[in-house]
């Protein structure tokens, strides 16, 4: 796992001062911005496309990744002040809690947008600089041609006739995962992940991996898959269902200090709080506004894991634990 931190490097690159139309007119000037991010490619291409319908002089590319992926770039084109994206969207806790902490990563968003009463800036923005874009629920999910009955509670992931045909996420690297794996054993069994590995599952290395299989029916059941509501419109053979308790990690983003487009990255992390930003993003997942059609969820009430459990030796001692269970 990648861990931020601080050290030299070229000062912040500022959009221009003065009114938000100035800003934007700025950022047509550039003409660009690019995106990292680990949310869903679907959404970040319905993302594309609402924004360059607002603003068809700024061409949005993105870049999708794991975090253990773009987190590294991140930390590598600060140092060196040669940027390549503008903003950055992750889903790392720790990585965002320590980044918003040391505030060197990041300079302030400035949009008109951030001061929405709906938005909630006071609860929604950390360190002033990392906002909430969104968050990601995790649930049960099924093949309904192999598992018709589906799935009604967590523990019926545990019948013997599922053997070998559940699929899990790997946590290497990932604190977001060791802290889905920590979350099911204080909320649905204290022995629920070690009950779990007994089931043989086949291990993926990443959550996108794990719907994938789902759909093809390489697998017939996770724990640990997103709401699969745009499996469901494709006309896939899955459904999926929520517990009570469901996990769940929050999407912060950031405007990044060597962003080579400054005035773009601005008008786009205005974008990604406002309805049209937060309908192209929100399939399947959490928004940070109300009302989104296709969220699952509000953001805000996704709760920031204590990432106090989750630093990088903690990771690396609970992966050593996690192979020896599921990798006898």
């Amino acid at each position: 796992m990648s861990t931020a931190c601080g050290g030299s490097a070229p000062s912040a690159n500022l959009p221009v001062s003065g009114e938000w139309a100035e800003v934007v007119a700025a950022a047509e000037a550039e003409g660009s911005v690019h995106l990292y991010s680990t949310q869903h490619p679907d959404n970040l291409a319905k993302l594309k496309t609402a924004f360059e319908r607002k603003y068809p002089r700024i061409t949005l590319e993105f870049t999708r990744g794991t975090d253990v992926e773009i987190n590294p770039r991140v930390e590598t084109e600060h140092r060196t002040g040669r940027g390549t994206a503008d903003v950055h969207m992750t889903s790392d806790p720790v990585w965002t809690a320590t980044a918003a902490e040391s505030g060197t990563y990041s300079v302030e968003p400035v949009g008109p947008s951030f001061a929405d009463p709906a938005y909630g800036r006071e609860r929604s923005v950390r360190g002033d600089r990392f906002f909430l874009t969104s968050a990601a629920v995790f649930g049960l999910g099924w093949n309904t041609t192999a598992l018709p009955r589906g799935l009604a509670t967590p523990a019926d992931l545990l019948d013997p006739a599922l053997r070998g045909r559940i699929g899990v996420t790997n946590p290497s690297g990932f604190a977001a995962v060791v802290d889905q794996y920590q979350f099911f054993d204080r909320n649905w069994d204290p022995d629920f992940t070690e009950k779990l590995a007994a089931q043989q599952p086949r291990i993926y290395p990443s959550a996108l991996g794990v719907a994938q299989a789902l759909n093809s029916g390489e697998i017939v059941a996770t724990p640990m898959v997103q709401p699969l509501v745009r499996e469901q419109a494709a006309g896939a053979p899955v459904d999926w269902k929520l517990p009570d308790p469901a996990w769940g990690t929050p999407w912060y983003s950031h405007v990044l200090a060597s962003a080579p487009h400054p005035n773009a990255a601005q008008v786009l992390a205005d974008f990604l709080v406002t309805r049209d930003g937060q309908t192209a993003l929100s399939t399947g997942c959490a928004a940070a506004l109300p009302d989104i059609e296709g969220a699952v969820a509000r953001a805000q009430d996704v709760p920031f894991p204590d990432t106090a459990a989750l630093t990088p030796d903690a990771v690396t001692r609970y992966q050593q634990t996690w192979q020896g269970m599921f990798q006898r």
